[in-house]
């Protein structure tokens, strides 16, 4: 089942390789071909409908213009302004013979009364401008429909002018057969067509005359595309609900809208072929990528099955079960006799792995004993902690009652002559009380530190403080104390009083570590330290001594809260020193001496901000 398993995973893995080389690319070279064609053909499209809406409206605005002066020459002519019907008649008979666009020129007096009309048709009263400025253009009356004769019409009146009076008004009926059938005839395929609507979207000229005056476009997309703000290169559905591309042109200076339009489906009938072409050859390759794969796997797959026989066979130290022999000399000949190599030395491997476990097993058992070691330390670690927190609910409870009774000594001290016998014993009380309450007030702080303070902090100044404090020691007991402060030192975001205790406490416990007459250095300067998996700007401040140093057991254990070595010693200074550094983002080295001495470095950080400031402190 396993080996069976092999075989489909490695026919799959050659099948999706075969795929990834041979289509991956071709899909590539196939989506960008299709993507550009696709663009190629839409500006193409584009084009062609723009060329041919652009050429419809301009001899459509042409056509109209002709008419237009058609009928200012006809106004113009003195023949009408005699207003005279037998002489009117025969002129205007030859003018509509002569031009053949026109079913009726009627002439109507300046009181609207008719004077003579070609076909005997009364003009209706408003259906075109009748008072005309002397300036003003002459503009086409809407159009309307005549079913019997299948035909748009629409009006053009000119004024009839003498000495800049109107005598009357000249009306063209026009007839838009001959015109129309020039716009509406396009050579753009099958399915392109040109048609011309209002301002409203109502058909005025339509292949189909059905439609003309009694349907408009105006809830589809090419209404919306003619009067719309769109992306033109996008098809959308026009009034027959056919997703279409197209563009629109207005006539001149008429409320009238040229449509040129032509179906997707035809616009892009070389992508379709296109698609069609690269889906096949993706399935000729999808067909070859499985036939390559059944023959690479008869000759691959089949020996690998025996080789992870025999491989399993080798796992369960059958070594005679798992020799195979393969005469081939390709690659696979080469993996067998390989594998017959490697049987060999695991079989010799085994029998020396059989020595060495015994000797791991001695091994492991002395390893089991210094585990049980580990867990003693570990359980006596738990002890020390749960002694320091007993410690601490012990100190609270011990602090108030001494607080009391050091309080009453005083008040007795103050009220009450003590005699002179008595008064070194009431001095040695009270330092007693004292150092009491100091040992539990630093055990207090280590247990349950105050809030920090943070200021500005001036480093020389720092220091200047700490040392001055520490002075009266290192002369009582005769030892040197030198301070070097590097200049230009920044201000650092610190609580200065906490920062000078443990300055303090480190040279304390310096001074107390090298006896009388040694040697104590305080120096600061700037460094690069790493806080937080990154290296930041730090201030570097090292106290060192000339004393015996730190033995190496000691220096695991010595910010360990209890430790210490001193017979007077709480354990609790370096856990303080420590616990307020980090509190300060900070951190705390220590390190021996090649020629003895111990030297603790403390490292603050500090913003590159910060204004910079300091001095160079002379050996001292």
């Amino acid at each position: 089942m396993k080996q069976a398993k092999f075989s489909l995973n490695l026919k799959t893995k050659l099948v999706v390789l075969f795929l990834a080389l041979a289509l991956a690319p071709l899909a590539i070279v196939g989506a960008f071909s299709i993507h550009i064609t696709g663009e190629l053909i839409v500006n193409l499209v584009l084009r062609q409908l723009e060329n041919v809406a652009a050429d419809k409206a301009a001899i459509l605005d042409r056509w109209v213009g002709e008419r237009k002066s058609d009928l200012q020459v006809i106004a113009g002519t003195s023949i009408l302004k005699t207003m005279d019907p037998q002489q009117i008649a025969p002129y205007l008979n030859l003018v509509g013979q002569h031009y053949g666009v026109y079913k009726d020129i009627t002439v109507v007096d300046n009181a609207g009364e008719r004077v003579f009309s070609t076909n005997g048709i009364s003009t209706p009263a408003g259906s075109v401008p009748w008072n005309h400025a002397a300036d003003a253009p002459l503009l086409p009356s809407a159009i309307t429909y005549l079913p019997n004769e299948t035909e748009s019409t629409f009006q053009i009146a000119a004024p009839i002018r003498s000495n800049d009076d109107i005598q009357g008004m000249v009306f063209g009926t026009v007839g838009t057969h001959n015109i129309i059938y020039s716009i509406l005839n396009v050579s753009l395929g099958q399915t392109g067509e040109c048609y011309l609507v209002d301002k409203d979207g109502t058909f005025l000229a339509h292949k189909e005359p059905h439609r003309i005056l009694a349907e408009n476009i105006s809830q589809s997309d090419s209404f919306k595309n003619i009067f719309g703000v769109r992306d033109r290169t996008k098809t959308y559905l026009d009034y027959r609900g056919i997703e279409v591309l197209g563009t629109s042109k207005k006539v001149g200076a008429t409320d009238w809208y040229l449509v040129v339009e032509q179906d997707r489906a035809e616009a892009f009938h070389s992508v379709t072929v296109l698609k069609r072409t690269i889906f096949f050859t993706v399935l000729l390759c999808v067909s070859s990528a499985f036939l390559i794969t059944w023959i690479i796997s008869y000759h691959v797959v089949r020996p690998i099955r025996a080789l992870s026989r025999s491989a399993h066979n080798l796992a369960d130290a059958q070594f005679d079960s798992g020799k195979i022999k393969m005469d081939r000399q390709d690659e696979i000949g080469m993996l067998y006799r390989a594998f017959e190599d490697m049987a060999r030395k695991v079989r010799e491997r085994q029998d020396s792995l059989e020595q060495e476990v015994n000797l791991k097993d001695a091994e492991l058992k002395e390893t089991d004993l210094i585990l049980k070691q580990i867990k003693v330390i570990a359980e006596r670690s738990e002890k020390f902690a749960a002694i320091g927190r007993l410690g601490a609910a012990v100190a609270h409870e011990i602090r108030t009652p001494l607080t009391s009774l050091k309080l009453f000594l005083e008040s007795v001290e103050a009220e009450i002559a003590i005699s002179q016998e008595y008064e070194e014993d009431f001095e040695v009380a009270m330092s007693q009380i004292r150092r009491i309450e100091g040992a539990i007030n630093r055990f207090l702080e280590y247990s349950k530190p105050q809030e920090l303070n943070i200021s500005k902090v001036c480093v020389p100044e720092l220091i200047e403080e700490s040392v001055s404090m520490i002075r009266p020691m290192a002369n009582k007991q005769e030892s040197a104390l030198a301070v070097t402060v590097e200049g230009g030192l920044p201000e650092i975001d610190a609580d200065q009083k906490f920062l000078e205790e443990t300055l303090v406490n480190l040279m304390v416990n310096a001074l107390e570590a090298m006896g009388a007459k040694g040697q104590l250095f305080v120096s600061a300067g700037k460094d690069r330290c790493r806080f937080s998996e990154k290296d930041q700007n730090c201030i570097r401040i090292d106290v060192r001594d000339t004393g015996p140093g730190i033995s190496d057991v000691h220096m695991h254990m010595i910010f360990d809260p209890f430790f210490t070595t001193k017979a007077s010693g709480t354990g609790l200074g370096l856990p303080l020193v420590l616990n307020t550094i980090q509190r300060h983002g900070g951190a705390v080295h220590v390190r021996n001496q090649e020629g003895g001495g111990a030297v603790f470095s403390i490292f603050l950080p500090y913003s590159t901000t910060a204004a910079s400031h300091g001095k160079n402190t002379a050996d001292r």
